[in-house]
């Protein structure tokens, strides 16, 4: 389908479209963790990255990565246009995700990474957060 709007247009209107987090996926890793009284854990703390969780006491970051956004070898598919904006998009988000995940293992923490998709086998994510975190914090 062609665009109604010229390049410049949508430029400025996708602009304007501010990240609110993908809080539905938060929703139902928080309800996990309920479910599974995995406790310790804190949403938002202020650390490079801004991780989805994190577990303060066990220094454990967890992100919660966007099949679409983080490029998933098992989910994701390119877009048909602008494939070369898109290809540069994934590659400086996924440098991203390695910056970031380098810079808490410098402070420390420890790092987890999930796929969105990950989500529909919620045992396998409670058993990695398990086995990374203090019996006290879990």
């Amino acid at each position: 389908m062609t665009d109604t709007v010229s390049q410049t247009e949508r430029s400025r209107i996708m602009a304007q479209v501010k990240s609110k987090g993908n809080a539905s996926t938060e929703a139902k890793i928080a309800s996990l963790f309920r479910a599974n009284k995995v406790t310790g854990w804190r949403r938002h703390l202020p650390l490079p990255g801004k991780p989805d969780f994190a577990f303060p006491k066990a220094k454990l970051a967890v992100f919660l990565d966007g099949c679409f956004w983080h490029g998933c070898p098992n989910c994701y598919r390119a877009p048909k246009s602008s494939k070369a904006y898109w290809k540069d998009k994934l590659s400086r988000n996924k440098a991203r995700d390695k910056r970031v995940t380098e810079e808490l293992e410098e402070k420390g923490w420890r790092v987890m990474r999930f796929w969105e998709c990950e989500l529909k086998d919620g045992d396998r994510i409670i058993t990695g957060i398990r086995e990374l975190t203090d019996s006290e914090c879990v």
